[in-house]
């Protein structure tokens, strides 16, 4: 992959167009991000995006922080398009890429600022279309005129898509607020729970219709198929801690969340993810595929 050359002439067209361009980076990181939940799928997109630009009359371009946005809406439309192809083929569930951000949200200007994990994953139930113009509007603020740019639409008709996809994603991410010391407390705690073999203690956080979604993309062992219901997961989960023999688990904040590392011979293992409502968790995601785990760094910070 080609990085933009850092050492190009800041008089030039292309120079100008560089120091703009590193200065949106995460911005465009964050868009691409949000319509494809990958990190790494993002990066590519933008560096694409890049690379569009070069062979482009820069010159001619008005907007240029418009023609950015818009060129790398596109690319990632196109990628998600394929994607959810190649996803049909995926061994397991699919879960989004978790990406680690401050514990607290004004020191984090990542790219997953504006996502949370349960934005994510009902994200993945809309079309294309209606996930680009939700994003693209509600996520990070594009007008309509410019989301119907980015989609070659009008804006009447993203108008519509972002209508309907505010809907589903209403009617499908959690329903209340959870405080973050709430939400933290109850992360230890199931912690602790699954630690300590405690299946009792772990069935009394879990709602009794909790669901319990692992995804090893076919490269380390995980579920086939979601778990539902409080006591058969408690037991899987007790049951796959059970078969190590050193690990040990760290609480860190992903997606502008606390979340539960789990730490295998000194390398990480996996993320814990857990929705929560009503004071229980309903929903146990378990990210375990090494491949996307790049955007976790926890493991190797002083303790």
């Amino acid at each position: 992959m080609n990085e933009p050359d850092a050492t190009a002439g800041q008089d030039t067209a292309v120079g100008r167009a560089l120091a703009h361009f590193e200065e949106l980076r995460p911005r465009l990181v964050g868009v691409a991000y949000g319509l494809l939940g990958s990190v790494a799928e993002a990066e590519d997109v933008v560096q694409d995006a890049w690379l569009r630009l070069q062979r482009s009359d820069i010159d001619a371009i008005e907007d240029l922080t418009g023609w950015l946005v818009t060129t790398t809406s596109r690319l990632a439309l196109d990628v998600l398009r394929s994607a959810r192809v190649r996803r049909e083929a995926y061994v397991g569930p699919w879960l989004p890429e978790p990406v680690e951000t401050a514990a607290d949200p004004a020191d984090s200007v990542g790219l997953a600022d504006s996502l949370s994990w349960a934005m994510l994953v009902v994200l993945e139930t809309l079309s294309p279309a209606e996930r680009a113009a939700f994003v693209l509007h509600d996520v990070f603020g594009l007008t309509f005129d410019e989301v119907g740019a980015a989609l070659g639409r009008s804006a009447a008709a993203c108008r519509k898509l972002a209508s309907r996809a505010r809907e589903h994603v209403e009617s499908r991410r959690p329903r209340f607020d959870v405080d973050p010391e709430e939400h933290r407390h109850l992360v230890e705690a199931f912690s602790r729970a699954v630690r300590s073999g405690d299946i009792a203690g772990l069935t009394a956080i879990l709602d009794p219709e909790a669901v319990l979604t692992s995804d090893g993309g076919g490269v380390v062992r995980a579920a086939r198929n979601p778990i539902h219901g409080a006591d058969k997961v408690a037991r899987f989960l007790t049951g796959v801690t059970a078969k190590y023999i050193e690990y040990e688990h760290r609480v860190t904040s992903v997606n502008g969340g606390p979340a539960l590392l789990t730490v295998i011979g000194g390398e990480v293992g996996g993320i814990t993810l857990l929705g929560i409502e009503h004071g229980r968790i309903v929903a146990v995601d378990m990210v375990r595929n090494p491949d996307k785990l790049n955007g976790i760094h926890e493991v190797h910070r002083p303790r």
